[in-house]
């Protein structure tokens, strides 16, 4: 009976070799047949990260940020020459980005117009003339709604716009863990493996980052709790075109966009505690 039971032991032990390291039940090796991304020190692997994204050609990124005590819905297709896509609080709160090149459009319902973002005088009136009589803010903001507005180069909140529309701005902010790196788990993203790599004990924030084929991040959580964000889509082509005239609104050199925390900011990365 033993010598029956010893074989049934080894017999056991021969058809789990190829799971188990070994009979006494050592766990697969997790890197098995991966890109090796996961041997390596942990700076190493937010570096090569760093790269595959910034050397990809397009990028789909989706997910929340905290930004100034409101949580923010960003779902943004970007490439090398423009991106586009929407940033959302609320409905009134939300609103689509499109830019081609250094031209940059704004997308909005009427009422986050009508929080403030009317056209702005293009000059002053001449001594002695009348003033012109104040728009009906709702009027001006019906007429923007759902239409493309150019936002003008020198506008104060172009650049910020346009830093949700950069690829390489964008990522670069995400992408940067703060504090002292250490690599954390394997797991699983949206089905694609992945080892994760964290700042601070987490605190400075992590990057899950693909074992598979090209190691681009998949997803990303903030420092400080500021929101997380998966990132797919890495080097899918996309259409990006102006807009046709008849959706869009020129109004001039100068528009005054809704302030005081209804724009999250496109610096992303930002370490909070900073």
């Amino acid at each position: 009976m033993r010598t029956r039971n010893t074989a049934l032991v080894g017999a056991l032990c021969v058809g789990l070799s190829a799971v188990l390291t070994a009979c006494g039940g050592g766990a697969e090796d997790p890197d098995a047949g991966t890109n090796g991304v996961g041997k390596l020190e942990p700076a190493a692997i937010q570096d090569k990260a760093r790269a595959a994204a910034r050397g990809a050609d397009a990028v789909h990124l989706s997910g929340n940020v905290v930004s100034q005590g409101r949580t923010y819905r960003i779902d943004m297709r970007l490439k090398k020459n423009g991106g586009t896509g929407r940033v959302s609080s609320s409905a009134a709160s939300s609103f689509e980005l499109l830019r081609v090149g250094d031209d940059l459009y704004l997308k909005a319902p009427a009422g986050f117009w009508a929080k403030g973002a009317t056209p702005a005088p293009s000059k002053a009136p001449a001594a002695g003339a009348t003033a012109p009589a104040k728009p009906d803010a709702a009027a001006a903001a019906g007429k923007l709604d759902d239409k493309y507005v150019k936002v003008p180069g020198d506008d104060p909140a172009y650049q910020q716009f346009r830093g949700f529309t950069d690829k390489d701005v964008l990522l670069d902010g995400l992408l940067a863990l703060h504090g002292t790196l250490a690599r954390g788990d394997h797991g699983t993203v949206g089905g694609v493996r992945t080892i994760r790599v964290a700042g601070a004990k987490g605190g400075g924030g992590t990057m899950d980052v693909s074992l598979t084929g090209t190691p681009y991040p998949v997803r990303v959580q903030r420092a400080g709790g500021a929101g997380q964000l998966e990132l797919d889509g890495w080097g899918k082509d996309f259409a990006l075109a102006v807009p046709d005239k008849n959706q869009t609104v020129d109004y001039g050199k100068q528009l005054r966009i809704p302030s005081g925390g209804t724009l999250p900011s496109s610096g992303a990365g930002a370490d909070p505690s900073k």
